[in-house]
């Protein structure tokens, strides 16, 4: 088996390492924080213009203009890991709904919302859960009930990320209350400074405000804000579903986290020896590394299958539960091999990559349960991939 690069694919490795390196001083730092950075903007649409960002999307849309390559793919990933420069913006608007906009957006949605969502001036929440609908996304009951050319929305969603920041919304809502619960569900986009939105701040174990709660009174949201049609929005909010899971499980984010965690046991020392010395910690290193290999080639193969035109089939189905453990389990082994030093995160002389390990293995944590819990995903990896039996509901008394 000939497993070394073709001439091009070599020059194009060159290349893109030449880039990075030649560019490096403008990348974002840790200081450059907060959402609509100057600097962070300025740097992904230098990204964007050298195909390194959004490079499929249609420069009429404000992206690249790539052909879809994934042996391109893979090496500009591999380049980002290993030069350790910051790459290229991610979440909900850039991740999730650009590509549900590709494929189901008017020209004139794509046109309005694409450009500025991937140059990072739009930044997008997600409306899907709601108190009594998390696990069971289509039991949600926020209303939008038609007035002329508008809707007008009352109800509530949680666990709403970025909804503090965000200038746009994508949002499920009701619109058919005596449709069959799957039916009856319209996938609607409208601004978060629209007269009635009230966002709360929820603080999660991270001891930051992750998420929040928000809530719509009277709010007129107008028709052209619906993505493909009403009453459809069930097959849209899947379409952004998987997008999502892909984003939560993304093989090249957990390869970069694994190298910092490398970098990390072979400078921290106990009595003189590099961490990675010791045999009990550099073994769990080792199975770790091969579960990011495995995840990577998965990666590759959902890749090929979507360039094919097929279904990812199970590949796909297991991506974010796996994805989401794999980042936890890197945490954690971060964690127990600084020892009393690992759990410390927030200030003091003995501050270990500015605690992000421990604010990582509490995120992390509650990824496992946000984008669609552990067991809902066991429960569709064996339904829809392996073709087992639905559990048997209890009988009604």
């Amino acid at each position: 088996m000939k497993l070394d690069l073709d001439p091009e694919y070599e020059a194009f490795r060159a290349d893109v390492s030449e880039t990075l390196t030649k560019n490096r001083h403008l990348a974002p730092t840790s200081e450059d924080k907060g959402y609509k950075n100057a600097r962070r903007i300025a740097w992904q649409k230098l990204l964007i213009e050298h195909g390194l960002a959004a490079r499929t999307i249609p420069k009429a849309y404000g992206g690249y203009g790539g052909e879809a390559d994934i042996l391109k793919a893979r090496i500009i990933a591999e380049e980002f890991a290993r030069s350790r420069v910051p790459g290229p913006m991610a979440g909900q608007g850039i991740s999730m709904l650009v590509p549900t906009l590709l494929e189901l957006g008017t020209e004139a949605q794509k046109q309005a919302y694409i450009r500025p969502t991937i140059e990072g001036e739009m930044i997008w929440c997600q409306g899907y859960s709601e108190p009594g609908a998390g696990s069971d996304l289509a039991a949600l009951r926020t209303s939008a009930v038609e007035d002329g050319d508008h809707y007008v929305i009352n109800g509530s969603k949680i666990w709403t990320s970025t909804a503090k920041q965000a200038d746009m919304i994508f949002c499920l809502v009701r619109t058919d209350p005596a449709a069959k619960k799957h039916e009856g569900i319209t996938y609607i986009t409208f601004p978060m400074s629209m007269p009635g939105i009230e966002v709360r701040p929820l603080v999660d174990m991270t001891g930051s405000a992750n998420f929040n709660e928000v809530f719509f009174t009277n709010v007129r949201v107008p028709k052209s804000g619906v993505i493909n049609q009403p009453n459809k929005g069930w097959q849209v909010a899947n379409a952004t579903l998987t997008h999502e899971r892909g984003m939560l499980g993304d093989p090249n984010a957990t390869k970069a986290r694994f190298l910092e965690l490398v970098t990390l046991m072979k400078g921290e020392s106990v009595n003189g020896q590099p961490l990675i010395a010791n045999p009990l910690l550099c073994d769990r290193l080792m199975q770790l590394q091969a579960e990011v290999y495995a995840m990577q080639a998965n990666g590759l193969r959902i890749t090929t299958s979507r360039l094919k035109g097929e279904q990812a089939g199970i590949a796909g189905l297991i991506v974010k539960l796996n994805g989401c453990d794999l980042n936890h389990e890197i945490a954690r082994l971060a964690i127990d091999a600084l020892g009393e030093l690992g759990i410390l995160y927030e200030d003091g002389e003995h501050l270990r990559s500015d605690g992000s390990w421990q604010w990582r293995y509490m995120y992390d944590l509650g990824l496992i349960i946000g984008g669609g819990t552990a067991q809902i995903q066991k429960n569709i990896i064996a339904e829809r991939g392996l073709n087992m039996p639905r559990e048997p509901k209890l009988a009604k008394a």
